[in-house]
């Protein structure tokens, strides 16, 4: 009873918060007579949240971040009248809309929408079952991994799984020694299996050829560079089957392994701890993870065949996860099933794996654009990733040229008014760390200092990120989709 008290506390204090953000940016609106009513409604229903008991249906909690979130852009929108009317005497109306909103207010959106979604998110606990859980069969397509297969297999069997774990290490035509390397680790382990594939046919195929021969009723994949964390299969089960009826995927945490190589992988330690961890917490809540990554995922096995597996292109983690919610299923995410992966080690290899999820990104879209029009609450994000490109446009033509010139005074572009985005920015990351640091401290996990790796992620990620990512759009679009294998 104690325990629910200090939950339903805790709970009001984060919804009065909100409550209160969206009624201080409504007063600062003086000048709409809407904003006004709203704000007035506010101050009344505020008094009663506070002292009444009351839970938020998931609906509900979606509705307010999304109130939160516009009324936050009609305010950017109201402050940067001038700004507008500045860049407009250069240019013309419609650019200054097209520049101001990419930089601006629609990032402002997301970061006032994540704040109040990230607040609102309680997890449901996950259900431990008494008795045998069920067989699982992780596939690990593996090419060229012969200095990391055997530490991903150890790190499977010391998995402590209440079921069977059955373990199928596909080598897609590997050039080095990764074959002989997992023949040495058959011995001993009645649950491991190779299935060597003589010809390179890319991961996408080598999946299929090892979903072939599955006889269990989940699916786990994992990357042959990997390194599972503790329980996570269990967790990650678990999650599945404490989620809601109609989920046919689940999502692990993904997590940098060699984050103390260099300043490449510092920074991809903070991207995968805040940035990819935050978005999925928040698709997940609103009952869609938009992609049940490679490098650690559940799935139904039935629903897999169902789809037809795991279709040839370059992303096709992110196609396969929209096929699935494409035929209404639910995808999930198991924020404490840890599994740690090589992170690219370098600029390269970092632009080429981030142009590879940019092309992954077009692809879903060209299968799967119906999703746009669902009713359903994940059709925003499904919206969200369509302005991805327009955005990381605008950055990549706008806005990085706005910063250099910026730094002889000249304001037209990136100026003061662009700070309003770092407060939200700011607030997004704060809540996220405390969020990953409590989940780090349950599993016995230590959240390793790396101050530098931070300050470079926030300041300047972005403009490496996003103008990679539009090589992948400008590639995938013009240029064909030539497929090529790899994790990195």
């Amino acid at each position: 009873m104690h325990n629910f008290l200090d939950w339903n506390l805790r709970y009001k204090i984060k919804i009065s918060f909100i409550l209160i953000f969206i009624n201080t940016i409504l007063s600062l609106l003086i000048e709409s007579k809407v904003g006004i009513q709203i704000a007035a409604v506010l101050n009344v229903y505020l008094p009663i949240l506070i002292f009444t008991k009351f839970y938020l249906s998931v609906p509900k909690k979606f509705f307010l971040s999304l109130l939160t979130g516009t009324i936050w852009a009609f305010f950017s929108y109201h402050v940067a009248q001038k700004w507008i009317i500045e860049l407009t005497q250069l240019s013309s109306f419609g650019v200054a809309l097209f520049i101001i909103f990419g930089i601006a207010i629609i990032p402002g959106f997301m970061n006032a929408f994540m704040i109040a979604s990230l607040l609102l998110d309680v997890r449901p606990p996950r259900k431990k079952y008494e008795g045998k859980y069920p067989d699982v069969t992780i596939l690990v397509a593996a090419y060229n991994e012969g200095e990391n297969i055997i530490s991903t297999i150890e790190s499977i069997g010391r998995q402590k799984y209440p079921g069977h774990i059955n373990c199928i290490i596909i080598n897609d035509g590997s050039k080095d020694d990764t074959a002989k390397k997992v023949k040495s680790q058959l011995r001993g382990r009645p649950w491991l299996r190779l299935l060597n594939l003589k010809k390179n046919v890319g991961k996408s195929e080598a999946l299929n050829k090892g979903l072939e021969i599955v006889d269990t009723e989940l699916t786990i994949t994992i990357d042959g560079d990997s390194y599972l964390y503790r329980d996570a299969i269990q967790r990650l089960v678990e999650r599945y089957m404490s989620d809601p009826s109609g989920t046919a995927a689940v999502a692990g945490a993904v997590l940098v392994r060699n984050s103390r190589i260099n300043l490449v992988t510092r920074i991809q330690e903070w991207d995968y701890f805040h940035g990819i961890a935050s978005i999925k917490r928040i698709q997940s809540l609103y009952q869609g993870t938009l992609v049940a990554q490679g490098a650690f995922s559940l799935y139904s096995t039935k629903v897999l065949r169902d789809i037809k597996g795991w279709p040839k292109c370059v992303g096709e983690d992110i196609v396969v996860t929209w096929n699935i919610l494409n035929k209404g299923y639910r995808v999930g995410f198991a924020e404490d099933a840890c599994l740690f992966t090589n992170a690219p080690e370098t600029w390269k290899q970092f632009i080429k794996q981030r142009q590879r999820w940019s092309r992954g990104l077009i692809e879903a879209f060209k299968t799967n654009w119906r999703m746009l029009f669902r009713r359903r609450m994940i059709t925003l994000f499904i919206w969200w990733n369509l302005l991805f490109p327009y955005m990381d446009i605008v950055y990549t033509f706008a806005f990085v040229p706005g910063l250099i010139i910026a730094l002889f005074g000249i304001y037209w572009i990136a100026g003061p008014l662009t700070l309003l985005v770092l407060p939200l920015a700011m607030v997004v990351n704060w809540i996220m760390f405390a969020i990953q640091s409590a989940m780090f401290l349950e599993q016995g996990l230590k959240v390793r200092k790396n101050i530098f790796g931070f300050i470079i992620y926030s300041l300047f990620y972005s403009i490496i990120l996003q103008p990679a990512c539009v090589l992948g759009y400008i590639h995938e679009i013009f240029k064909g989709s030539k497929k090529s294998w790899g994790t990195k």
